[in-house]
């Protein structure tokens, strides 16, 4: 009897515990919040790009070093080539313009 006590009310404190934590809803997020959210999601993405890139980098780096101490192995010729995602451009900036013309003189 003794023993029963304690665990009765360790299983009590752990129910009302579960209840107060609760997932409580989400608030609704401000635009400054959201655009926020979007440039991270943006910025994510790019860096999961430049992070294959990367990948693709070092195995074409691999793979020279193999085919240059084995010369009896034959090159794949529909190896895919590794494409550099370039700079990271901001979602719904315009990009910058490549160079300024010099001004124009009448």
């Amino acid at each position: 009897m003794k023993l029963r006590t304690p665990l009765v009310t360790s299983m009590l404190l752990a129910m009302v515990a579960g209840a107060a934590w609760a997932k409580l809803p989400t608030p609704p997020l401000t635009d400054e919040q959201k655009a926020a959210a979007e440039l991270a999601k943006a910025k994510a993405a790019h860096q999961a790009k430049v992070d294959a890139y990367q990948t693709c980098m070092a195995a074409q780096r691999a793979a020279d070093h193999y085919f240059k101490t084995h010369p009896q192995a034959t090159r794949p010729s529909n190896a895919p080539a590794c494409t550099d995602p370039g700079p990271f451009a901001a979602p719904g900036a315009a990009p910058a313009p490549a160079a300024a013309g010099a001004p124009k003189k009448s």
